[in-house]
């Protein structure tokens, strides 16, 4: 049977601090690290990386970071955009500075979906668009 401690020490002692979201840029245009950037940047960074990378295909990432976008591949635009919608926010809520993710709007073309969504975060609301072959 374990104490019924009233007065945990642990606890009351225990001082919640928020982490900087301090990281690398990177210039994805001339595919360098130039400088580091935080607040706003620093999200919008995070959301390109985790919606260009995909999901279980590179062991150095855990299962939790990246998209499930593959399997949309060849599908057609009726289920493919329900499930876009799903995955994108499924992938982006794994990152506990991202709070929601809403008005999703979509665009089909040939053989490419264009979403574009707004991503709520703590550091502001972002707008985000990303193409999707399928």
């Amino acid at each position: 049977m374990t104490p019924n401690i009233t007065n945990n020490i642990l606890e009351s002692n225990l001082e919640v601090v928020q982490q900087p979201t301090k990281t690398y840029y990177l210039d994805i245009e001339k595919n360098t690290i130039t400088r580091s950037c935080d607040g706003k940047e620093a999200m919008q960074q995070a959301i390109y990386c985790i919606l260009n990378t995909e999901r279980f295909e590179h062991l150095i990432y855990s299962f939790n970071f990246g998209v499930e976008l593959n399997f949309l591949i060849g599908e057609n635009p009726t289920y493919a955009i329900p499930e876009l919608e799903r995955v994108i926010t499924e992938a982006l809520l794994q990152d506990d500075r991202i709070e929601e993710v809403n008005n999703f709007d979509f665009e089909v073309n040939r053989n490419k979906i264009t979403a574009t969504f707004n991503v709520i975060t703590t550091e502001g609301e972002i707008q985000v668009e990303k193409v999707v072959s399928i």
